[in-house]
Order: C-alpha cells, then sequence, then structure tokens
C-alpha cells in the first residue's frame, strides 16, 4: 500500500510522489478516499424553479458517476435524491420533468419528491415491507445563492468546506448571477486532474506563463491565504485596471482587488470578477485525462472581457499547454520530487499536504 508523505514545513518539504499522478491505483484510489468524502457542485436553482421539478444530475461523469436527482417538492424545499430505483436498481428519471411523484417505468415502484416510498405493485405478500431501505437515498444538499453542492458522505459538514468564501464575498449578491451558456465552456486536457489544480494554486507562473494577465495583475502584492480545505489568492490589480467597489464593511476594503481566487479541495475553482463569476470544476477521466468546465455567471455585464477577468480563454489555453508539458516530464525516470517556494508555493504544498492526509486515510 503506497504511503503519501508531505512534509508540514514547507521549507523542508518534497512535492509529493509522482506515484500518485502516475500509478492507476492511485487514481482509483482517490476516486474514494477523496472524491467521495468531498463536497461537488451539482448545478443551481435554476434546474428545479419550480414545485414538482425533477432533474437527473450525473455526479463527476465518467469517474464517481453517480446518478442523482435534484427535486423540488410542493413546499417548496429542495432535495438531493439517488436516482436508482431500491427494487432492482433502474435509472429512474432520464430527463427534467413536473409531477407530483417520482415513478419508476421497469416496475412501477412509486416515491414521494422527497424519496420516500409511496406503492409497489405486487407486493401485498412480501413481508416486512416497506422499510426504510425502500425509500430513496437523500443525499445532504448545501446552497449558496442560486449554487447547489452535495457530497456522498451523508456526515458530511459543509463549513469546513465553504465558510471562509461565503463570509469573504457575503456582499455579492449570489442570487442575481445569470448562468450565461454562451460564455461557459468545456476544456479537455491530457494531464492528471491534480497537476491542473496545483498549478492554479500557486501565482508563481504567471510572469513566465500569462504575460496579458500579468499585465494587469500587480504581482509583487499577490496575496495567499490557507484554509483547512479551501485557499484564496487575491489578484491585486495594477493602477488604473479594472477592481472591486468594495463595500467599508468588507475585509478587503481599500485594496485593489482585481480577482478573489477561491479553490475548494479537491476540485473547484471560484474566480469572482467585477462582471461576476467563473466556477471552474476539474473533472478526472483517467489518469491522464481531465475535463475542465468553466460556467460563467454574470453580475455586471458592461464589465465583461475587462481586467484579470477579461481573457478567460486564453488564460486556460496557456495553462492548459504548460500542465501538459508537466504530464509529460513527470513520467521521467529522473523525476520523483520537487521542492517548493517558500513564498510562492503555499497553496500548491496545502494542496498536497491534503492529498497525502485524504489518501492516508489519516
Amino acid at each position: 500500500m503506497i504511503h503519501f508523505e508531505v512534509h508540514p514545513d514547507i521549507s523542508q518539504a518534497k512535492t509529493i510522489s509522482t506515484d500518485f499522478y502516475l500509478l492507476p491505483e492511485s487514481f482509483k484510489k482517490a476516486k474514494d478516499n477523496i472524491f467521495a468524502k468531498c463536497w461537488h457542485l451539482i448545478g443551481d436553482t435554476d434546474l428545479v424553479k419550480e414545485d414538482g421539478w425533477i432533474t437527473p444530475v450525473n455526479l463527476l461523469e465518467n469517474y464517481l458517476d453517480e446518478s442523482l436527482i435534484l427535486s423540488r417538492d410542493k413546499q417548496g424545499k429542495l432535495h438531493c435524491l439517488s436516482n436508482v430505483c431500491t427494487h432492482r436498481g433502474n435509472l429512474i428519471v432520464e430527463k427534467p420533468c413536473r409531477g407530483n411523484d417520482i415513478r419508476c417505468k421497469y416496475h412501477g415502484r412509486r416515491f414521494n419528491l422527497t424519496g420516500k416510498f409511496l406503492s409497489m405493485p405486487e407486493f401485498k405478500e412480501v413481508k416486512n415491507f416497506p422499510t426504510e431501505a425502500d425509500d430513496l437515498t437523500n443525499l445532504p444538499l448545501h446552497q449558496w445563492g442560486k449554487l447547489l453542492f452535495t457530497s456522498l458522505n451523508p456526515h458530511n459538514d459543509p463549513q469546513p468546506f465553504f465558510k471562509e468564501m461565503m463570509e469573504r464575498v457575503s456582499w455579492m449578491p449570489m442570487n442575481e448571477f445569470v448562468f450565461r451558456p454562451d460564455l461557459s465552456k468545456d476544456y479537455y486536457m491530457d494531464a492528471h486532474w491534480a497537476l491542473y489544480c496545483e498549478n492554479f494554486l500557486e501565482g508563481f507562473h504567471i510572469p513566465f506563463v500569462h504575460a496579458g494577465l500579468n499585465s494587469v495583475i500587480d504581482y509583487g502584492n499577490y496575496h495567499v491565504e490557507l484554509f483547512k480545505y479551501s485557499i484564496l489568492q487575491l489578484g491585486i490589480a495594477k493602477e488604473g485596471e479594472l477592481v472591486f467597489d468594495l463595500p467599508t464593511t468588507s475585509k478587503d476594503f481599500g485594496k485593489r482587488i482585481g480577482g478573489y481566487y477561491f479553490w475548494i479541495f479537491p476540485n473547484m475553482m471560484f474566480n469572482f470578477y467585477p462582471w461576476g463569476l467563473s466556477v471552474n470544476i476539474v473533472r478526472p477521466i483517467t489518469l491522464k485525462k481531465t475535463k475542465v468546465s468553466f460556467l460563467s455567471y454574470v453580475w455586471d455585464e458592461s464589465k465583461l472581457r475587462q481586467g484579470a477577468g477579461g481573457d478567460l480563454h486564453k488564460v486556460e489555453l496557456e495553462d492548459e499547454d504548460i500542465v501538459e508539458n508537466v504530464q509529460k516530464g513527470i513520467r521521467s525516470r529522473f523525476y520523483s520530487h520537487g521542492r517548493y517556494s517558500v513564498t510562492r508555493e503555499m497553496g500548491t504544498h496545502h494542496f498536497h499536504r491534503l492529498i497525502a492526509k485524504f489518501m492516508n486515510n489519516d
């Protein structure tokens, strides 16, 4: 069994072993040890706008690949349920629809919109039936503005993951953010999912990789804050560049903030710009292939294409190029570990520490 070690003192630490990126057993183990234990974005309230709506969602297709249902009951309460019938395992909901209950088309088993078993034909003779095992599994649901999150761990507390982000930008009208499919895009990359995340978690590469972004960001004042399961990078803008109009109640009032870059372990990025929010979801496909979904929520359209969030497509292609090169390089027999910049790579070090903790079941 592989045991991962990353020293807590960044000045002494080596980067996590390349075994994490290269071994199929590590990729498989991360599914249960990391992803099944954390929170994931599954959509927003627009998927179930009205009472009685039920919408199927697939949690991390091709990896966790868990089929779920978002439902809004007749009292307006939201639920996240398993989409697997408790009779014979049929997938129940195939497309968004509206109704008074949830019915499996295979043998007619019915559930209410909260997942509670209602009825089943030809089951009068079955003893000790129904029980709680015949209800659809309810998963925890965390809502922030329009955004909806769930976890496969039924006892997962969202606060250690989201608290700092929610408090830091609490002044933003999250319920007013509008999802824009025309500004959203999926990218496919020939690299391990974690390599993409660790690249995101340090601004060290900005002057070398992102000339355009570097022209608007004050690299000398780039700031990183570490939390239990999240990291914040503050993009301080240069004089004259687009910045947030911060309220006096903001912790950052008086600073020239061009972008708030929040990362939530293990694979979610929330990039706040004066125009709105770009959510990046990093989805593992194989050991060497990753899908990154950019989801754009617009707050102030007049500020689009300006400042640090002005050309996300260009920045993404630059990141992909460097990360795919790293994927090729870590296969070398001459590389197994690197070292961290104490002043610039705190985020990547924290990420590697969390990977080791979850992979080792510490």
